[in-house]
Parts: C-alpha cells; structure tokens; sequence
C-alpha cells in the first residue's frame, strides 16, 4: 500500500486536495534570511502545510538534504525546483520545507519539517527525492534525519542527527 502513496497521479490529486482547502502557504516572512552553517545560506522559498486534524500541531522530525545540480545554471535550477511541488507537499507526513543556496559555492540545500521521524525516513525513497537525485551531481548528496524532540519544540533549537554522504 505505501508505493501507492508515491504514483504520481495519487500525489497530485492530493495536492490538489490540500491546495483547494486552503492548507498550503507560501510565507514570505523569512525569504531573503542568511543562515550561517558550513557557508552563508539564503532562504529562497517557503511552504508550509497546515496539520489536519487528526496530525499533532507540532512536527516530530527534520529532513535535510544538501547537493550540487548536475545541469543548468543556479539561477535556472531555483525556477525547476517549482515542479516537485506537488509531489513533496502530497508525502505522507509533510509539514514544511525551506529553499536554501550556499552563497559561495550554490549549493543547494532543503530543510523540510515531517510528522514523524519514520514519515522523514520514507520520504528519502520517495518519487519527489529519487528525481532530485537523478539531477544530483554523483558523490555531492548528504542527508540528515532529527528527531525534534518536545524540548527542542519549544526552545525551536536544531536537533542533531545522523548525516549520509552519497
């Protein structure tokens, strides 16, 4: 049954779904932020999903992936990072995800926010993430999987995790 969950008809009319009640945001408040890690990193795009009903307020894990496009220009790359759209917010477990690029070397980076660590987990074999890895330079894919932990909810703090260099 989980495969069901990654044909992309199914993921699309999920999306759909989420768009057309209203659950889907793209905030602004944050696009242009700076955030220093190995290099500076700027926010380019946003989305959240609001939780349904029947889904904690809070989400339980991060998901963070760092790689070189294999083609195309940066500029060109930020414009194509629109189409998965609809197949990374349909994922099970789906909360939030935020564009970065390294400033210096234009490494891309996604930070996403999950449900569960598992839902964090699934979505590293997921259609949206097997395309970006398609498009990855060989060898420059590193991932990461946190659990948020109730403290880290509330102070907002990274959690540390487990990085997987490709």
């Amino acid at each position: 049954m989980a495969d069901l969950y990654q044909i992309p008809p199914f993921l699309l009319a999920r999306a759909s779904g989420l768009w057309l009640s209203g659950r889907i945001h793209f905030p602004k408040d944050r696009l242009g932020e700076i955030i220093h890690e190995e290099e500076e990193f700027k926010i380019f795009r946003q989305i959240v999903v609001d939780p349904g009903s029947d889904q904690p307020d809070s989400p339980g894990a991060i998901f963070k992936v760092c790689f070189h496009f294999a083609r195309f220009s940066v500029t060109t790359n930020r414009t194509l990072s629109l189409i998965p759209i609809p197949f990374i917010v349909a994922q099970p477990g789906f909360r939030s995800k935020t564009w970065l690029i390294g400033q210096k070397t234009g490494i891309f980076q996604g930070f996403y926010k999950w449900e569960t660590v598992k839902d964090a987990e699934n979505y590293w074999t997921s259609f949206p993430l097997n395309l970006m890895k398609k498009r990855a330079i060989p060898g420059s894919l590193t991932y990461s999987i946190s659990e948020i932990s109730s403290l880290n909810k509330r102070k907002e703090g990274l959690p540390l995790g487990k990085t997987v260099i490709l």
